[in-house]
């Protein structure tokens, strides 16, 4: 009997030993970020004015640049020009003959039809006095001639006159309506050129840095100012291979700003890097920096970001008992 208690408070006393320890949370530290947009012109350009300073607060489409090129002014107007001259060639076109060309063209045909009466009624005498031997056949085949060039004039006249009256054929305007496409097309390229030189915020967000100034001559995709977009504000930290398989997707954390207790929000788990580093810029202690660490990008949370990027911060993730943080 006596053995038997002492079995049972040997088990007793290995359970109590067993017991697992309280579960702890996991801390990390890393400086609040913002995405960075850099804002540069797609072509060669010359700066003419900068609008903002560094740590300007600037709102969605907000002009901060401006840039020129020298042949911008006239090529636009070339480009212009080319466009009035097509627009008035399809206008006429399309409104087909003035009266005044119509009334002309009658006019022309009366004139002809006029003609060929009197060549025609010559031709008829000159047979006549022909027979009679009154005249020679050069004559006869002169005015024989003159009937004939009367009367293609004749033929002629009444066909332009025709032609003004029907209008303007249909593959001619097709024509001009396609040049007028193609100088507008190329007005449009020139325009969106020069609208490119005007640099406007995409987004709104703070200026971080400012890299160029008025009169430098700007490459494509030479940036001039860099903008940070203060609605997508994120930390970085750098966890060791056990404390990430902890944490997983969505886990909402606390933040702080490092070194004292004041609070600095909340954070969403948005990405776990799939690769580890070595001794990553974050790893302070040298039993850190002997392991592997793995990113995680933290979204802070909320719609106005109160502490400025670049502060760092410390991350304390809840504690698990290797479930995962909710």
């Amino acid at each position: 009997m006596r053995k038997g208690l002492g079995g049972l408070g040997l088990a007793i006393g290995l359970a109590t030993g067993c017991r697992e320890p309280a579960p702890e949370a996991i801390i990390g530290r890393g400086t609040v970020e913002v995405p960075e947009i850099d804002l540069a012109p797609p072509v060669s350009a010359r700066v003419v004015a900068i609008r903002v300073e560094e740590g300007a607060e600037v709102a969605a489409g907000d002009t901060v640049a401006l840039l020129t090129q020298a042949d911008l002014p006239a090529a636009v107007a070339a480009a212009q020009g080319r466009v009035s001259a097509a627009e008035a060639a399809l206008r006429d076109l399309e409104v087909g003959a003035r009266p005044e060309e119509i009334q002309r063209a009658e006019a022309e045909v009366a004139a002809a039809a006029a003609e060929a009466r009197r060549t025609a009624e010559d031709l008829d005498r000159f047979r006549s006095l022909y027979s009679r031997d009154v005249i020679s056949r050069q004559q006869l085949d002169n005015a024989t001639t003159a009937t004939t060039v009367a009367a293609e004039r004749q033929r002629g006249a009444a066909e332009m006159l025709a032609m003004l009256r029907a209008g303007t054929r249909r593959d001619r305007i097709a024509g001009a309506r396609a040049d007028l496409t193609t100088a507008r097309a190329s007005l449009g390229m020139i325009q969106a050129r020069a609208a490119d030189l005007v640099i406007v915020a995409p987004v709104s967000g703070r200026i971080l840095t400012r890299q160029a100034e008025p009169g430098e001559q700007l490459g494509p995709g030479m940036p001039a100012l860099t903008l940070g977009d203060l609605s997508r504000p994120y930390v970085r930290v750098y966890l060791r291979a056990t404390e990430v398989a902890l944490i997983k997707i969505g886990d909402r954390v606390s933040l702080t700003v490092d070194g004292t207790d004041r609070p600095a929000g909340e954070a969403r788990v948005a990405a776990i890097n799939t690769k580890a580093e070595f001794t990553p810029r974050v790893a302070l202690t040298e039993h850190e920096r002997a392991d592997l660490m793995f990113g995680v990008k933290l979204e802070i949370q909320g719609s106005a970001l109160t502490i400025p990027p670049g502060l760092w911060v410390t991350v304390k993730f809840p504690a698990t008992n290797g479930t995962g943080g909710q």
